[in-house]
């Protein structure tokens, strides 16, 4: 019999339609002999719909459903979906989120399957919070002494006297530097300034995206990116591929936008760098409580080869441009492969 697969996707995040894209690629990996299953898409407004095909993903019709899907926080995996005044219950055997940013990969989603005792793929509830959230990340990786960009943090209130605020950030950085907000992803909210001016508007433009910000040295360096699949003593690094953006840093528009942005899995390496950036990744996954997938990023510095943690993403990106699903396929690990598996991880875990 048939396990019920629950493919969440969309959200209220900014990356929004990233995630409906991740969704279909994930969709197709996963097997219809063994799984049936029932998209759920969640709307930039919150309402969460029923996707009447994947095509409907593709074309965005899914966004027009008249039929709203409710999961019921008792232990019964009830998803109920109501179209007018019909109401029909469909029990789910596991949830497969697929969404990314806020509300999503954040643990808020978990935490609502957990309460439901409900088997998911992917980080529980504190780890997607941890990882979400790039100030604790920081604190993380300090903990387990990884090398990071330095980096001064800055609440949105503190905005209102914006002179304080830059005057605290010069003392302690030099220009240029990076402004990001706190949580949020796909380089969403994030500039670069090289001068007081390019300082402010960055601390407003991510300040429209998180309460808190960092404002973080710049590392110069190639940017390099592992997967990690797996949990507990079962975890696996691959090898580790390398992002050449087309513009002066990888911002959202120049990963999704140009076409000049390239990924390069397997790039050529100092002697015993591979290896470092794969312990790294391992280390910082375990130290942030991951389970089941995450991509970790990181510069190699220039000049000093030094390998700096940059971020860790707990629902990596599944795109044709994604590297996560790359790496593993390289690695040998095709979707169609460990796709399905981290499903059957869910299970173990539950």
């Amino acid at each position: 019999m048939r396990k019920t697969v629950m493919v969440v996707f969309g959200g209220r995040s900014s990356e929004h339609d990233v995630s409906v894209v991740s969704a279909a690629t994930v969709s197709k990996a996963i097997p219809e002999d063994r799984y049936e299953q029932i998209l759920v898409g969640i709307t930039k407004e919150g309402a969460w719909l029923q996707a009447p095909s994947l095509e409907s993903l593709e074309d965005g019709s899914w966004r027009n459903s008249e039929t709203h899907a409710v999961l019921s926080p008792e232990t019964d995996h009830t998803l109920y979906l109501v179209r007018g005044d019909e109401i029909k219950k469909v029990t789910i055997d596991v949830a497969f989120p697929v969404l990314h940013g806020l509300w999503g990969e954040d643990g808020t989603v978990q935490g609502i399957f957990e309460t439901a005792n409900l088997p998911y793929v992917g980080c529980g509830p504190l780890s997607g919070a941890i990882t979400m959230d790039k100030f604790f990340t920081k604190v993380i990786a300090d903990s387990i002494h990884i090398p990071q960009a330095a980096y001064v943090p800055v609440r949105s209130w503190e905005l209102e006297d914006m002179d304080a605020v830059v005057e605290r950030i010069e003392k302690e950085r030099k220009y240029p530097m990076f402004i990001k907000p706190s949580n949020a992803g796909s380089s969403v909210g994030i500039s670069k300034a090289h001068n007081r001016q390019e300082l402010i508007s960055g601390l407003k433009l991510a300040a429209v995206h998180d309460s808190k910000i960092l404002v973080e040295e710049t590392i110069n360096g190639r940017e390099i990116e592992c997967a990690v699949f797996g949990y507990r003593g079962n975890t696996y690094a691959t090898g580790v591929g390398e992002i050449i953006a087309a513009a002066e840093f990888y911002d959202y528009d120049a990963k999704y936008n140009n076409a000049d942005s390239k990924t390069v899995v397997d790039p050529e390496l100092p002697e015993g760098k591979a290896d470092e950036f794969r312990e790294a990744a391992l280390a910082i996954y375990r130290a942030c409580d991951c389970f089941g997938l995450a991509r970790v990023d990181f510069f190699l510095e220039e000049g000093t080869n030094r390998v700096v943690f940059n971020e860790i993403n707990t629902i990596p990106g599944h795109t044709s441009i994604s590297m996560y699903p790359m790496l593993m396929e390289h690695a040998g690990h095709p979707m169609a492969e460990y796709v399905p598996e981290l499903i059957e991880m869910a299970y173990r875990r539950h």
